[in-house]
């Protein structure tokens, strides 16, 4: 089978959640267990970061693993949904997986699907985990794909976890409350293994507290060691003060984007670092400032304040939960433009009672839909 028909099979055989949702999410882990466990464990040979959270876990992912590669590790980087290509998904030192070796995993393993009968998500997680064993990666960043504890990724046991914040996202299938949302991203918390709390949310720190105890694993809350200070935009490039609160030291960083909302995203980043280092990786304060600041250049990241054109100003962003949308809106209003242009597209099971009450009523809008059958009609947005 070629690429595009190798495509044409997973998008129609297997139900995707992005084109679908909830009816493609699978309820345990079984189908991923399978699948690894007849390619030969492939998961289990090289070493894993974990990356969960509702809102920053994407572009945490895409730091850890610039950071690794500027120390010289071979690092896969495994994310989702991809924006225009099936290839984004799937990485090494920011060069995505060939379409040769998707049209062959698919080829090879296409009487295998067909008895499991997994998601699309299920699939690409496998094959994931199979194109970094045999490229022979040193480490490999998984982002959850939803929630965490019946995710395809958890299957793996990581160097360190790292769950970024949580927020009302996805409320029909991870719970209504914050607490419920903090449960199923608890998930991930496995016995032993470090973990890092990004922030200090009162409603839900007890939830993980909760689940170290309960896994005796170590965890961190990393606005506990480390506070932004100081920051500030220039041409699109983010640059900040990052006070260690135990060593009583700054530290002077840019950060390769333009988004605001990334600073918080860098104590818990910086954090797991630490936790690598005390277990024995070499990455220096060199690596991680070069990391940081090439860090949308290193892996390939998009979607995340993507300046498209200076003039007129045309910002592309994936925001699409309440946090998320507030915080791209906040630096948005802040350019003070002399008029702005809203292009929206949402699906259907998002809750707008909490999004688009955020939104300034000074403007025009463009209401779309995707071509994918859980897109939300645009007239019904309108």
């Amino acid at each position: 089978m070629r690429y595009q028909e190798v495509l044409d099979y997973l998008y129609e055989k297997l139900p995707m959640f992005q084109r679908v949702g909830p009816p493609a999410f699978k309820k345990d882990l079984t189908n991923t267990l399978t699948l690894c466990t007849r390619l030969g464990d492939p998961h289990k040979k090289f070493k894993t970061i974990h990356i969960g959270g509702t809102n920053g876990k994407g572009s945490s992912s895409h730091m850890i693993s610039a950071i690794l590669q500027q120390a010289g590790y071979k690092t896969g980087l495994y994310t989702s949904p991809h924006l225009k290509d099936f290839t984004e998904r799937i990485k090494i030192n920011g060069i995505s997986i060939p379409e040769s070796f998707i049209a062959d995993f698919v080829t090879r393993y296409k009487p295998l699907i067909e008895e499991v009968e997994p998601s699309f998500f299920e699939v690409t997680v496998v094959m994931a985990f199979d194109f970094f064993a045999r490229e022979k990666v040193d480490f490999a960043v998984f982002e959850v794909g939803l929630g965490g504890r019946l995710d395809s990724t958890n299957v793996i046991v990581p160097e360190v976890s790292l769950i970024t914040n949580i927020s009302y996202d996805h409320q029909d299938m991870l719970g209504d409350t914050l607490e419920k949302i903090a449960g199923e991203k608890a998930g991930i918390i496995k016995p032993g293994i470090p973990v890092v709390i990004g922030s200090n949310q009162e409603e839900v720190i007890d939830v993980f507290q909760s689940k170290a105890r309960e896994t005796l694993s170590l965890i961190d809350i990393a606005t506990d060691y480390y506070e932004v200070q100081r920051k500030a935009v220039t041409n699109n490039l983010i640059s900040c003060s990052l006070f260690s609160i135990h060593c009583g030291i700054t530290y002077e960083f840019t950060i390769g984007a333009g988004g605001l909302y990334q600073i918080k995203n860098l104590p818990g980043v910086i954090r797991v670092v630490d936790i690598l280092i005390e277990k024995g990786v070499r990455i220096s304060l060199e690596h991680i400032e070069q990391g940081l600041a090439g860090f949308q250049r290193l892996t390939g990241l998009r979607g995340r304040w993507q300046v498209l054109r200076e003039k007129p100003m045309m910002i592309a962003d994936v925001a699409h939960n309440e946090e998320g949308i507030r915080e791209v809106l906040r630096q948005l209003m802040s350019l003070k433009a002399r008029k702005y242009h809203f292009v929206l597209g949402f699906v259907k099971e998002k809750d707008l009672s909490r999004i688009m009450p955020l939104f300034p009523k000074q403007g025009r809008y463009y209401f779309c839909q995707a071509t994918v059958p859980r897109a939300m009609p645009a007239r019904q947005l309108l």
